[in-house]
C-alpha cells in the first residue's frame, strides 16, 4: 500500500486547523521552546510504541488501513464489534500461535498476549469497583488542579450503543505519561495521600467494563501543549489475530502560530498508521471527530470512554442506563431483603443494600472525605457525599493501637454505635476506608444468628496500616489484619452487650460512666485502647448498682425490708442516679465544646477560602484584560 504524504498531510491539516474554537483557547500557550524529540532512541521507540517489541512495520501490516488511493479518510461500513459480549466468556477463543520471547535490538522483549488483559481485569469481581477505579484516578488528580469528575452514558456515534464517560479537569498526561498509564507496571503517583500504587487500574478497569477504551487527554506545562489520544481495544487484538498487545496512539501539539500539529516522535509513517488504526477501531471515523472530543476538557483534563460494554447472563448491557436517568444501575442486581414485612421497605431503602446496585449510592459514601472544592457528578447531577457516621445513634469512639514485634504500627479512631433505624434494620459491620477511601462497606465481621447480638452496630474507621488488595474491595490478609479482626469482633460485642438496651433489648452488663480524661478533646484516653465517655475495653464486671444489689442479697429479706423501710435503698439508688446523670451532662458539655470549636475553627477556614477566591478572581481578571490586549496587537 502507497501512501501519498502530500495529500494526507493537507487532509491532516485540515482537520487539525478547522477547529477556531480551540486555536481561540489554547493561543496563550505557545510554544516558547523547540524540542528536538524525534531524535529517540529505538529502545525508547519500542517501548512508547507500547507493542513490547513490535516495529512500526508491523503495526502498519496488521489489517487494512483506512486511507484510500486519493489520501483522503474514508468511513467503515460495519463497526467492529467483540465476538463474545459477555464478560467472564470473552476469554474463551483460540488465540492461534502461543506467544514467544522475541530478540529485537540484541535484546529479549517478552510479549504479553492480548488474553492477558482479558485475565488481568477478572481481578474485578463486581463492575462498580471498575469504575471507582476510574474516579480514583480523578480524586489522585485533586493535587494537580481537579475540580470535578463527570461519570455519564454517551452514545457511540457509530452504532448508537451506549458507552460510558469519566472525564476530569486534572493535569492531564503528556505523551510520555499516557504511555506509561496504558502500558504495565507504571505509576507516576508518589504521594502518600495517592490512592493508586500499583499502575495496572487503569487497564483491569477499563477492560471490565467493555471491551474496548479510548483515551483522550490534555497537558499544559511552561513548555508546550500536548494531547494525546489513546486506544487500548480487545476488539482490535482479537478480531486482527494479534499475539502480544499493541495500543496505537497519536500526538499532538501547539505550535508557535497558536495552531495543532502533529507530534510525530517517532516518524510520519508511525503516526499515519496509528491514527488509521484509531480511526477503524474507535468509535469515531474521521480526524476531525477525534479531536473534536477535546472541545470540553479545557486547558488540561483526561476523557475516558469505555464502549462495547459488556452484556450480562440474560443478554442485556451490565449497566443499566434506562430505570433511574439520575443513575446508573446494575442490571437485575436488586435483590429482595428477608425480614419482616412491616420492616421491609427500611432495609431495602437503607444505603447498605441499595450501594449493591446504585452507583449513586456507593459513590456517595466511597470516600471518607472529599474537599470542598471537588464535586462527583454522576448523569448531570452533583452526588451528595454521605458521612456514614452521621448514620449512627448512642456513638463511642474507640482508639485502637496495633502492634507488631512489640512495635505500633499505627493508630486509628472507631466511631461505633446503632444505626438510626435500629433495632427494624438487620444490618450490621464495620466499614472500612483506605486513604479516604471506601474498601470493605458494612463488612459483617461477626454472625449474630439467632440471638440478634450486634444487630444494627455500625462503624466506621480508616485503616491506613494495612494494605487493600488490587481491586481495592478487600484487604490483604496480613497478620495485621486479621488482628484488626478480632479486635473489632471485640469492639462489637463489647458495644452490644453494653447498649443493647437503648433499643429494647435485654441488658446484659452495665455502663459505669467515669470522668473523661484531661488530655483528650473527645474523652478518648491516650492508652492503648479505651472509649468515649470512660468506657473501658477492659471494663470492670461490678458496677456500683451491682454492688449494691450483692450485699442485698446477703443480708437477706429482713434486712431489705429494713431498708426500704428506713428509705435508705431509695437514698442510695437515687444518689448513684444523680452521679450518673451529672456526669452525662459533664461530658456532653466537654463534647459540645468541642464541636463548637470546631465549628469556629472551620468558619475561619471557610472566611480565608473566601478571601483567596476573590483574590484569585480578581487576578485572574486583570490576566483577561491583559490577554485581550495581548490578542488586539496581535490582530492589529
Amino acid at each position: 500500500m502507497v501512501m501519498k504524504a502530500t495529500e494526507l498531510d493537507k487532509d491532516v491539516g485540515d482537520g487539525v486547523q478547522g477547529n477556531n474554537c480551540l486555536r481561540g483557547q489554547l493561543a496563550q500557550h505557545q510554544k516558547s521552546v523547540n524540542h528536538s524529540r524525534g531524535q529517540e532512541s529505538k529502545e525508547n521507540k519500542s517501548f512508547n510504541a507500547l507493542s513490547s517489541g513490535q516495529s512500526n512495520s508491523n503495526v502498519l501490516e496488521q489489517g487494512r488501513s483506512p486511507v484510500d488511493e486519493s489520501g483522503t479518510y474514508s468511513e467503515f461500513i460495519k463497526f467492529p464489534a467483540p465476538p463474545c459480549r459477555q464478560f467472564w466468556k470473552a476469554g474463551d477463543y483460540d488465540d492461534g500461535p502461543s506467544s514467544k520471547l522475541t530478540l529485537q535490538n540484541g535484546k529479549n522483549y517478552l510479549h504479553v498476549h492480548p488474553m492477558f488483559l482479558h485475565s488481568n481485569a477478572t481481578s474485578h469481581k463486581w463492575v462498580f469497583g471498575a469504575i471507582a477505579e476510574l474516579v480514583d484516578n480523578a480524586v489522585d488528580e485533586i493535587e494537580n488542579g481537579a475540580s470535578f469528575v463527570i461519570v455519564d452514558k454517551i452514545s457511540s456515534p457509530r452504532d448508537g450503543s451506549p458507552a460510558l464517560l469519566i472525564q476530569d479537569d486534572g493535569g492531564g498526561m503528556d505523551p510520555e505519561a499516557i504511555r506509561r498509564c496504558m502500558s504495565f507496571g507504571f505509576s507516576d503517583k508518589k504521594s502518600k495521600s495517592a490512592i493508586g500504587q500499583y499502575g495496572n487500574g487503569f487497564k483491569t478497569s477499563t477492560m471490565r467494563l467493555g471491551a474496548d477504551a479510548i483515551v483522550f487527554s490534555r497537558h499544559a506545562d511552561d513548555r508546550a501543549l500536548t494531547q494525546s489520544i489513546g486506544l487500548l481495544s480487545f476488539t482490535f487484538l482479537t478480531q486482527t489475530g494479534h499475539d502480544r498487545i499493541v495500543v496505537p496512539m497519536v500526538d499532538y501539539e501547539l505550535n508557535a502560530a497558536g495552531n495543532l500539529e502533529i507530534l510525530d516522535l517517532y516518524g510520519k509513517e508511525y503516526f499515519m498508521s496509528n491514527l488509521s488504526l484509531l480511526l477503524q477501531w474507535s468509535p469515531y471515523s474521521t480526524e476531525a471527530e477525534l479531536l473534536k472530543q477535546f472541545e470540553d476538557i479545557g486547558l488540561h483534563g483526561t476523557k475516558v470512554i469505555v464502549y462495547n460494554l459488556w452484556f450480562n447472563d440474560d443478554g442485556n448491557v451490565e449497566l443499566d442506563f434506562d430505570t433511574d436517568p439520575e443513575d446508573i444501575r446494575i442490571s437485575g442486581d436488586i435483590k429482595e431483603v428477608q425480614t419482616r414485612p412491616a420492616w421491609r421497605t427500611v432495609n431495602e431503602e437503607h444505603i447498605s443494600n441499595r450501594l449493591r446496585y446504585s452507583l449513586r449510592a456507593y459513590l456517595s459514601i466511597l470516600y471518607l472525605r472529599i474537599p470542598a472544592n471537588f464535586t462527583i457528578v454522576l448523569r448531570g447531577k452533583y452526588v451528595k457525599h454521605h458521612n456514614l457516621a452521621l448514620d449512627l445513634k448512642f456513638q463511642e469512639f474507640i482508639v485502637y493501637r496495633p502492634q507488631s514485634s512489640g512495635c505500633i504500627k499505627g493508630e486509628l479512631l472507631t466511631t461505633i454505635g446503632f444505626l438510626k433505624e435500629a433495632p427494624q434494620v438487620t444490618v450490621h459491620g464495620f466499614n472500612i476506608y483506605h486513604k479516604n477511601r471506601l474498601i470493605l462497606p458494612f463488612w459483617p465481621i461477626v454472625n449474630y444468628g439467632n440471638n440478634s447480638r450486634s444487630r444494627g452496630v455500625v462503624g466506621v474507621l480508616e485503616a491506613n496500616f494495612v494494605e487493600p488488595t488490587h481491586d481495592k474491595q478487600d484487604f490483604e490478609r496480613t497478620s495485621l489484619f486479621q488482628k484488626l479482626e478480632v479486635r473489632l469482633k471485640e469492639m462489637t460485642w463489647e458495644y452490644w452487650d453494653y447498649h443493647c438496651g437503648l433499643i429494647g433489648y435485654q441488658v446484659t452488663k452495665k455502663l459505669r460512666p467515669t470522668k473523661p480524661p484531661p488530655d483528650s478533646p473527645l474523652g478518648i484516653s491516650t492508652g492503648s485502647d479505651t472509649l468515649k465517655h470512660g468506657l473501658s475495653s477492659k471494663r470492670k464486671e461490678h458496677s456500683d448498682l451491682d454492688k449494691l444489689e450483692s450485699i442485698k442479697r446477703q443480708a437477706g429479706t429482713g434486712a431489705n425490708a429494713f431498708l426500704s423501710g428506713h428509705g435508705f435503698e431509695t437514698e442510695v439508688v437515687s444518689d448513684i442516679k444523680n452521679k450518673l446523670e451529672d456526669q452525662d451532662v459533664v461530658n456532653l458539655i466537654q463534647v459540645n465544646k468541642n464541636f463548637r470549636a470546631k465549628c469556629l475553627d472551620y468558619k475561619k477556614r471557610t472566611e480565608d477560602l473566601d478571601l483567596k477566591v476573590t483574590r484569585l478572581r480578581s487576578e485572574l481578571g486583570q490576566v483577561r484584560t491583559e490577554y485581550e490586549q495581548l490578542m488586539a496587537e496581535l490582530t492589529s
